[in-house]
């Protein structure tokens, strides 16, 4: 049966992209809706609030942290 070979024979083409290279946003308006969704939680006004609380203390940035 063959085995995986390491990632040192695979091509610099087929290795996956770093995070700190990937981008969540599409330079749109981020809303508390949006970080509860993208958090996993269902919306409710607890969630709301949260999420109203944490854009304003980290901004748009709050939904890059969540998303890679």
């Amino acid at each position: 049966m063959p085995t995986s070979q390491p990632d040192a024979s695979r091509s610099s083409e087929d290795r996956t992209t770093p995070d700190d290279l990937l981008h969540a946003r599409t330079g749109t308006e981020v809303s508390p809706e949006d970080l509860v969704l993208a958090s996993g939680k269902d919306i409710t006004p607890h969630t709301l609030e949260w999420a109203r609380r944490k854009l304003e203390a980290e901004g748009p940035a709050a939904l890059d942290k969540l998303l890679p």
